[in-house]
């Protein structure tokens, strides 16, 4: 079997025990360009043991070697990133700029953690009591699992790895298996950086490897993104195990446009949120909400700025490439046929367009609906394709209720010159990241990311502080240490502090 992908344990490849493999394709291609090992339980059970057996000599390690390793870390990621950017193309189909994208906002988390040994300071009170200390510090969790999607092969697991080793824990990493090498060369920019064996370990697969490390009793952390209902899965699955868990599903992302906003900066920026990676990011905006009078002005722009994009293989300067699979795309083509259905007007059809590349590619173009109901499915439901819808409303009071009654809750944009409006806007909705004029609001990685209602399962989101919370726990130790000449205190049997 020629390209075979395969896992990464205790410092170096391995094939595995089971003899599973799954497909992995060229999606501009629509070709078979590999096979990648699926795992078995016992499998799983060779990492967590290789991560277990680690983490012993790792939670012992001073911060300033973990630092070092960190700084080697990144400057393998900078001396590696072409062929790293690669690789994403070649399995999921973005194109290289978008890819070359995705490494450096992972890049800016790899750099927060650097800085562990400031990050990592705890509290210490002298004297609270009679001779009496108490210190807060905190301790890292153990063996934690990473359990990543598809549409960010670098960026998503690098949100979570260097936090997750900087703090002191080791690391099971689960793919996806739609994408699978770009793990395998984080594992060997990881090694390459110095770090020990089995710090850090892959584990290709499907649900068999997800649903073992759910279960495993030595796996204490569990960090995943998805979809809504498999996240909920993984929290319900793992928190009933007795393990930590952030699991953050999906999305449907609405961008508000108020009548006195810069149309042309609006279209721009719904063009460039709702088509950037096919569509198929988490962050993308999927809805356009525009409060009238001025749908038919910005629908037009829209329209204008999608004549001018070339949908095509992401290796050949285009500016928009193929969905994942096929199947993948079949399904968001289905949606195109459920909004004619549903009354919507249907402005540019995405089945149409002229592609630069392989006709057998899994292709879709920019799609856009206009004058789409609350009730229709293409709303409704996380298309995760380039399909953008343009919701028409009379005013903010009834684009705001419109937000605030989505199931989901990740990001929202608002475009409007009224900071006190804008300033209502951000206290008021529903959502965990909020872009004024901005259209995917993604955090810095000094903060944190993470939605609310069915985007986030768990009350912890990814990087920045919550993720330092996350791989940690919370000890506090109170001490004593009195002089030699101090009388002893004797028996005494009341709560301290009473009379």
């Amino acid at each position: 079997m020629s390209n075979r992908i395969t896992h990464w344990v205790d410092g170096k490849p391995w094939t595995g025990l089971a003899d599973r493999y799954g497909e992995v394709f060229d999606p501009a291609r629509g070709s078979v360009t590999g096979h990648v090992a699926f795992a078995s339980e016992q499998d799983v059970d060779v990492a967590v043991d290789a991560a277990s057996a680690a983490w012993e000599i790792w939670r012992w390690t001073t911060l300033s070697r973990r630092a070092r390793i960190l700084f080697d870390f990144r400057a393998e990621l900078l001396r590696r990133r072409d062929e790293l950017a690669a690789a994403i193309t070649a399995e999921h189909g973005k194109v290289l700029d978008d890819a070359h994208g995705e490494i450096a906002r992972g890049l800016e988390v790899v750099e927060y953690a650097c800085g562990i040994p400031a990050l990592l300071k705890g509290g210490f009170s002298e004297s609270v009591s009679t001779q009496i200390d108490v210190a807060s510090i905190r301790q890292p969790l153990g063996v934690c699992a990473l359990i990543t999607p598809f549409n960010f092969p670098a960026m998503v697991p690098l949100w979570f790895a260097p936090i997750a080793i900087a703090c002191g824990n080791t690391v099971v990493f689960k793919p996806s298996e739609k994408v699978p090498s770009a793990a395998v060369i984080l594992a060997e920019c990881w090694a390459e950086a110095g770090l020990p064996d089995g710090v850090f370990n892959v584990i290709q697969g499907d649900s068999v490897a997800v649903d073992r490390l759910l279960t495993h009793p030595d796996v204490r952390g569990v960090s995943f993104v998805g979809s809504t209902p498999v996240a909920r899965h993984v929290y319900e699955t793992g928190t009933r195990c007795g393990k930590r868990v952030q699991a953050l599903g999906g999305a449907k992302n609405h961008m508000v446009v108020m009548p006195d906003a810069d149309l042309d900066a609006a279209a721009d920026a719904a063009v460039s949120a709702a088509y950037g990676s096919a569509g198929e990011r988490c962050m993308a905006v999927s809805v356009v909400v525009a409060v009238e009078p001025v749908a038919e002005a910005l629908v037009e722009r829209i329209t204008q700025r999608i004549a001018g994009l070339q949908t095509g293989d992401g290796r050949s300067g285009s500016d928009m490439g193929p969905l994942v699979t096929g199947a993948h795309r079949d399904r968001v083509v289905s949606y195109v046929d459920a909004g004619i259905q549903a009354g919507a007007t249907l402005v540019v059809d995405g089945r149409e367009t002229n592609v630069d590349g392989d006709g057998d590619g899994f292709w879709l173009g920019p799609t856009l609906f206009d004058h789409v109901s609350p009730e229709a499915s293409i709303y409704q439901d996380e298309i995760f394709g380039p399909i953008l819808d343009v919701v028409r409303v009379p005013s903010f009071d009834k684009a705001l209720e419109l937000v605030n009654a989505s199931a989901y809750g990740n990001g929202t944009a608002l475009f409007t010159t009224d900071g006190a409006l804008a300033r209502r806007y951000q206290n008021e909705v529903e959502v965990g990241m909020v872009g004024i004029n901005v259209p995917i609001p993604v955090p810095a990685a000094a903060y944190s990311f993470g939605g609310w209602k069915s985007s986030l399962f768990g009350d912890t989101h990814a990087y920045g502080a919550d993720g330092l919370h996350f791989f940690t726990r919370s000890k506090v130790v109170t001490t004593r240490w009195p002089h030699a000449t101090a009388p002893r205190g004797g028996i005494d049997l009341n709560f301290p502090g009473g009379r």
